[in-house]
């Protein structure tokens, strides 16, 4: 009965090494997007070019150069979350990164429990609903004050959320 406990619980230790497959692929993920993310930059500073040299100025030139700079940014949070999973998943369930562990450089992909996963994921994310939040404002027409009102609404509820989550992040060193 022991050795088949024993096979059992070596299975099933060794199973976890399935979660290298979320690591590989999350890691792949944030490559693509930082890629994806970085040729957007690209072309938002060729088209920049293009106007300047050109000497004309399209009606919307500010609206679109900012909008397209905003969309690479949520790209890149989107990126770093997977990159911040990956790192988590791969520290959390298959081994500690030795290199990191002696690094010098910065402790935030450094993840030691579950719980600390779950808060830097959730930072990022929140960050990445901010940037979201505010390319679709820069698209949106107002026309009257209780549409303002509601923006400024969204605004303050935005504010506090972020207070109390930086809040909660410093009540935590």
């Amino acid at each position: 009965m022991k050795t088949l406990e024993n096979i059992f619980e070596t299975i099933l230790w060794r199973g976890r090494l399935f979660i290298i497959l979320g690591v590989i692929f999350g890691m792949i993920g944030a490559v693509v997007l930082f890629i994806v993310a970085s040729m957007d930059i690209y072309h938002v500073a060729a088209y920049t070019f293009e106007v300047i040299t050109s000497g004309s100025h399209p009606k919307d030139f500010h609206e679109k150069l900012v909008g397209d700079i905003i969309g690479a940014v949520d790209l890149y949070l989107i990126a770093v979350v997977m990159l911040l999973f990956s790192f988590g998943l791969y520290e959390l369930f298959i081994s500690k990164i030795d290199i990191a562990e002696k690094s010098e450089s910065s402790k935030i992909l450094q993840i030691h429990s579950l719980d600390q996963l779950k808060d830097k994921l959730a930072k990022v994310i929140v960050m990445v609903l901010i940037v979201s939040f505010f390319k679709r404002v820069l698209h949106t027409q107002y026309n009257g004050a209780l549409e303002m009102l509601y923006f400024a609404g969204s605004i303050f509820a935005l504010s506090v959320g972020l207070y109390f989550l930086h809040k909660s992040s410093n009540s935590q060193k």
